[in-house]
């Protein structure tokens, strides 16, 4: 199935695999979950102990392995390295593609994105703080940074005019943050299934960044993760503590649904759907690319 995120942060815990499953032996009781249900293991607990064995089966069943630091976020990402039989000869078309087609590409995920973001406002707030009219003004590469004024409207009618999009505040962002950092492991899993290389981008493109792709490809599914941190701050007076409660909140917000290509769609689906739509467009074969249309349903 592959549709399980676990997260192990709150107890010391041992894990080893038996028997093409993963166990994990804490105390008060043991659980033992068949691999190829693992889509992210995410490892937060800094007594958490695993064998080479874990990493390895994990990374061969299709999994991805995700460690926190002290403060239990995200800080690093093991990703399978063999993941499509022929990813050789898609590297190549890849490093191939020409700059119209990736600044066309870039486009059409700048538009889902706005529109994504326009549809959780419209959720929410019953307006869509004037996105909508700015999808038809992104042209090719978005040269106009329609991106970046969609931004500031978007982020001002979802939590107010006094924040900022900012990674090191310790407010919201650090609830988007973690969020992001599990979104950006599963869009990567999804680039390596597919035969891609995830640190060879469309738009975003610097030398020290591993998952320049993936973070091209998870734009537009990023209001999953706002979504969900706008109803946290919702039941809070305050931003909440990242506790477990919190954790598995937005984890959570991962197992929703997504319209696309007019079908409802998990997360790790739809991602793939994603992933594949490029390889066509990078083989020649199309010119579009699968992106979210909406929010299908939340998980219960």
């Amino acid at each position: 199935m592959r549709n399980r995120i676990l997260e192990i942060s709150e107890v010391p815990a041992r894990l080893r695999i038996e028997r093409r499953q993963l166990v994990i032996e804490s105390e008060p009781r043991s659980e033992r979950i068949p691999l190829e249900d693992v889509a992210v293991l995410v490892v937060a607990h800094p007594q958490v102990s695993y064998t080479q064995a874990v990493l390895a089966e994990l990374a061969a069943s299709g999994g991805t392995f995700v460690t926190c630091d002290r403060s239990r976020m995200p800080i690093g990402i093991l990703l399978p390295l063999d993941g499509n039989s022929i990813q050789n000869e898609r590297f190549r078309h890849q490093l191939e593609l020409s700059k119209p087609r990736q600044k066309q590409a870039w486009k059409q995920i700048i538009k889902a994105k706005v529109h994504m973001q326009a549809t959780l406002l419209e959720i929410r707030l019953q307006t869509d703080a004037g996105l909508r009219p700015l999808i038809s003004q992104i042209r090719s590469g978005d040269p106009s940074n329609i991106e970046g004024r969609a931004a500031r409207k978007y982020w001002t009618a979802l939590f107010g005019s006094d924040f900022r999009r900012d990674r090191d505040a310790a407010d919201h962002n650090r609830l988007l943050n973690y969020g992001y950092a599990i979104l950006r492991a599963a869009t990567a899993r999804a680039i390596v299934a597919a035969g891609l290389h995830p640190s060879l981008g469309l738009h975003h493109h610097n030398k020290y960044n591993a998952y320049c792709l993936a973070d091209d490809l998870m734009e537009p599914y990023r209001p999953i993760v706002d979504r969900a941190v706008a109803e946290l701050v919702d039941d809070y007076d305050e931003t909440p503590e990242m506790n477990q409660e919190v954790r598995a909140c937005l984890l959570r917000s991962l197992l929703s649904s997504f319209l696309i290509s007019q079908q409802q769609r998990s997360l790790f689906n739809a991602l793939s759907r994603t992933a594949s739509s490029l390889v066509s467009i990078i083989q020649g074969n199309s010119d579009q690319l699968e992106l979210p249309e909406d929010f299908a349903h939340a998980p219960a």
